[in-house]
């Protein structure tokens, strides 16, 4: 499904946290957000699942509005997987993916086999199909994450909506993760930490800075040394993979605003100038 994102501003309060926020998904597209921590990542990803109202802009998931789809209907349509959740009280952790499939029940009543066989299939698929029978706060972060994301794959919606979805995930279940999700045939819009699996696994990536979408494309058009120093204040080198051909990042050091480097908390060192 096409997801398509014209002029969205949002406001937290008084202060404006998303500016004129424009871009283009195409159906069964893996769209990796990236940006320092406070850019707007998250509150993007709230406004497009409408758990958040945007002050200005519109979302259209395919032809349908955002704006006219009742919480059913949007819930139909989009999965999401937030960092935040409440999730602490006592339920299994079959229960919990089988929320998953109440946009789909006709009404009140006991789960359907189609349904349990759709959730357990699920944790399968993310390898979590041990963790049945346990309580969901007993889990480690890790194994919630895993649960949450059976969740949202049960709930069968051609849009995914994943906020940090590799948060408290070791390496290799991180790689896992990611592949699952390049791997699910939906659309995908999903914030991302760490660069080298953003490049890795995300057909295009959105840089977001300071509220504002600067940058927006694939990875090789994308993610380059510049927009690193620029958005992260990081100087980096870029290498080719030996194996997949892909960019690959080697993160140097952290540089000021002004060129120098961070040295504990002041910047004392700066960059030495060539000279001619």
């Amino acid at each position: 499904m096409r997801v398509t994102v014209e002029g969205l501003s949002a406001h937290r309060g008084d202060r404006q946290i998303l500016r004129d926020v424009s871009f283009t998904v195409a159906p069964g597209t893996v769209l990796g957000l990236i940006g320092a921590n406070g850019s707007g990542k998250s509150t993007l990803l709230r406004a497009l699942s409408g758990i958040d109202r945007a002050t200005a802009g519109s979302v259209h998931y395919g032809e349908d509005s955002l704006a006219g789809l009742s919480r059913r209907q949007l819930a139909q349509r989009v999965a999401v997987m937030t960092q935040e959740h409440s999730e602490e009280f006592e339920i299994p952790v079959l229960d919990l993916v089988l929320l998953g499939r109440v946009p789909h029940s006709k009404g009140f009543g006991r789960d359907s086999e189609a349904d349990i066989a759709i959730a357990l299939e699920a944790l399968q698929q993310v390898r979590a199909e041990h963790l049945v029978a346990r309580s969901f706060s007993m889990l480690s972060g890790g194994e919630r994450q895993r649960v949450l994301f059976a969740r949202a794959i049960a709930q069968e919606t051609p849009v995914l909506v994943l906020d940090e979805p590799t948060n408290h995930l070791d390496i290799a279940h991180q790689l896992e993760m990611l592949e699952l999700v390049r791997t699910t045939d939906r659309t995908v819009l999903v914030a991302l930490h760490d660069l080298n699996l953003a490049a890795r696994n995300c057909d295009a990536i959105g840089v977001l800075a300071g509220g504002s979408l600067i940058a927006h494309g694939s990875p090789s058009e994308v993610l380059d040394t510049d927009i690193i120093r620029s958005v992260f204040s990081v100087d980096a080198t870029s290498i080719t993979h030996p194996h997949t051909g892909h960019r690959h990042f080697l993160f140097d050091e952290h540089v000021g605003a002004d060129g120098a480097e961070a040295v504990g908390p002041k910047f004392t060192r700066r960059k030495a100038v060539p000279t001619t």
